[in-house]
């Protein structure tokens, strides 16, 4: 979730702004970016799709290990 948190940090993106627009706890936001629990593919798409549109879903939610462009 390295990239996600790093396009949080440049687009002033909030755990909180997740946490709303996914309906949920501020825990369980937390536990998804350290990678404790996965997002689904729809969380996902409704992430890249309202908060970083101009973004491939692939790049956002790339494994630590993966080494992709935007």
């Amino acid at each position: 979730m390295k990239n996600l948190s790093a396009e949080m940090v440049r687009n002033g993106v909030r755990n909180n702004d997740i946490q709303e627009l996914l309906c949920c706890t501020d825990k369980t936001v937390r536990n998804k970016l350290n990678g404790i629990t996965e997002f689904s593919v729809s969380e996902a798409l409704l992430i890249r799709d309202t908060l970083f549109p101009n973004m491939r879903v692939e790049y956002l939610f790339a494994a630590d290990s993966d080494k992709q462009t935007t």
